[in-house]
């Protein structure tokens, strides 16, 4: 066994800190600057001629919600191992977030709230990560189905309903399948050991998280003169949430990856394309660069503290 002296992990380890915040700010940057879509100058005049200081402040404040609320689910979730506290899952949540950036679909996360506890939690943490980025999903999925149908893109509905009842049948038919001591079965088993009381607050968190966002999206359409009804607006919305969500992508992409999706959606109920991309763009840096930058300073200072 190769020892390493302390001196040297402690350069390895800033190093480490460093590349991670460093390949963070490199993506958004690089990912702003080529994006060839967005006139710059003409976003700068929208905003400034349809967001006041006051709305500027309204929409940091959901997104500040949101967030809020993710690090209480993540409070509660993470008291499975160890009672923590806010400030201290404020650290864990952008940390991880930032770690996310660049891996794909955010899988750098769950190494980064596990480096906050000892080894042999590493598991437990991964899993009750899972949990609560799963209960997120699962919303995206009920409530993006249900406004396909709403919009009357019932075909679209019934195949995305078919492919997911067709993969509840399929892993109910392997649930006793065992990978390296994994399977369906064990995983049920331990979801079914976390408290009720947790799981009923994971689900209300989740919840209020998601009709944030929501809303924060509906918000901005407003602000930026869309007409669309109530119902129409927030399902369109919806619907293209939970598309984008379901792709395949990295953190980074995230702006990118939602405008797309959306362009097509908004089409249909007759929204500029330049408004899409400026409220996908805006959204993603008010929920993602920002905090990232946040996040930023969790990541360069942290330190090994071996939560138990």
């Amino acid at each position: 066994m190769i020892l390493i002296p302390h001196k040297a992990k402690q350069y390895l380890t800033f190093f480490i800190k460093l590349t991670i915040v460093c390949l963070a700010f490199y993506f958004i940057y690089s990912k702003l600057s080529e994006n060839d879509q967005m006139n710059w100058s003409q976003f700068h005049s929208i905003l400034r001629s349809r967001l006041s200081v006051f709305w500027l402040i309204i929409l940091f404040l959901f997104s500040f919600g949101n967030r809020f609320l993710e690090i209480l689910k993540w409070q509660n979730l993470a008291s499975f191992v160890s009672a923590i506290t806010i400030g201290e899952s404020c650290k864990q949540v952008l940390a991880a977030l930032t770690a996310g950036l660049f891996t794909p679909n955010g899988i750098g996360e769950y190494a980064g709230k596990a480096m906050y506890y000892k080894k042999q939690n590493t598991k437990k943490i991964i899993f009750l990560n899972l949990i609560c980025n799963g209960i997120q999903m699962l919303l995206a999925i009920i409530f993006g189905l249900l406004s396909l149908i709403y919009l009357g893109f019932y075909k679209w509905a019934m195949v995305l309903l078919f492919i997911i009842v067709l993969s509840i049948v399929f892993l109910f038919f392997i649930k006793n399948v065992t990978i390296k001591n994994y399977s369906v079965s064990v995983l049920i088993q331990k979801i079914n050991e976390l408290p009720k009381k947790m799981h009923t607050k994971n689900i209300l968190l989740a919840i209020g998280r998601y009709a944030l966002l929501m809303h924060q999206y509906y918000l901005l359409f407003i602000l930026f003169g869309v007409t669309a009804d109530y119902f129409t607006l927030l399902a369109t919305i919806s619907a293209v949430y939970f598309i984008a969500s379901s792709l395949p992508s990295f953190q980074f992409l995230d702006f990118v990856v939602k405008g797309s999706v959306a362009l097509w959606f908004f089409d249909k109920i007759h929204v500029s394309e330049v408004v899409v991309l400026f409220i996908s763009t805006f959204m993603w840096f008010f929920n993602v660069v920002i905090p990232v930058c946040i996040g930023s300073y969790f990541v360069l200072t942290f330190k090994k503290t071996n939560i138990e």
